[in-house]
């Protein structure tokens, strides 16, 4: 069983971004920390405070919240929870969150999801937000504060180890951050472990259709951008289904990166989106 400092990595000098959004709006080339653990916690403290300063992000590197969600939804969140999203997809505008549903957010960063999600529970539901990042977490609270989301929960913790009981939620979203775990199977266990029975995911997450070279796999740079840890699609797939799921189905499917002459193995890469029940 991995754990994210069992995992060997190097740091480069790419940017790690591909062409797609997740995690980017720092530079993964200047990385200083040596271990996954501290490499994902500073990139995303990173992203956390260009969200928290409303600095714009590089859009030639990575989308914008503005290109996942509708502006309708985002005149519903602070502009700093617009400014940390770090996704690749809009799994709350798939998820049917019904009212009075509990939520869980699997690294739910500057809270945008969450906000989201916990105006469809209305008062008499509630969502909690899980994020191993101090600086993510400090943002998110404050937004909370600002939105007065008083049926919103930030927690510290690992999406490998959710600090919620058994069968205490209706339903898990997580956007771009199952490709940050190096043992995504524990992952998906953890979130079986902790939905009702005829609960459901919906999950955005970075795949890809061919294995990818291991120099990529090796590459720090590469996993803080959700790339590096993107499973291969139909492995990704036969996890969810080993660990119980039913009904499992891709809803939402695009290319994430183009293709080019150093990196063609990128044109394999894919955002998805993934709906799943455990049986009732």
């Amino acid at each position: 069983m991995k754990s994210l400092d069992d995992v060997q990595v190097i740091q480069s000098g790419s940017t790690g971004c591909g062409g797609g959004n997740c995690g980017c709006g720092g530079d993964a080339s200047v990385l200083q920390s040596t271990d996954l653990t501290g490499a994902i916690q500073e990139r995303y403290s990173e992203v956390a405070r260009r969200g928290a300063e409303n600095e714009v992000i590089d859009t030639s590197c990575c989308s914008n919240a503005t290109a996942l969600y509708s502006e309708s939804s985002l005149q519903n969140v602070t502009p700093e929870a617009a400014g940390a999203s770090a996704g690749c997809g809009n799994p709350v505008g798939i998820a049917e969150v019904k009212p009075g549903e509990t939520v869980l957010d699997l690294g739910s960063g500057g809270g945008i999801d969450c906000f989201l999600a916990a105006q469809a529970t209305g008062e008499e539901g509630h969502v909690y937000g899980v994020d191993m990042t101090h600086e993510m977490l400090k943002l998110a609270r404050s937004n909370a504060e600002k939105l007065d989301a008083q049926n919103v929960t930030f927690l510290l913790g690992k999406i490998e180890a959710v600090p919620l009981p058994d069968e205490a939620v209706d339903l898990v979203i997580s956007n771009c951050v199952i490709a940050l775990a190096p043992d995504k199977q524990l992952v998906f266990d953890e979130i079986y472990r902790v939905l009702k029975p005829g609960g459901r995911f919906v999950v955005s997450d970075i795949v890809s259709t061919t294995e990818l070279p291991e120099d990529a796999r090796q590459d720090m740079a590469e996993w803080v951008a959700c790339i590096g840890g993107a499973d291969l699609q139909s492995r990704y797939m036969d996890r969810i289904a080993g660990t119980g799921f039913e009904q499992t189905e891709v809803v939402a499917e695009e290319q994430f990166s183009s293709d080019n002459s150093e990196d063609q193995w990128r044109a394999s890469l894919r955002s998805v989106t993934v709906r799943a029940f455990k049986p009732a």
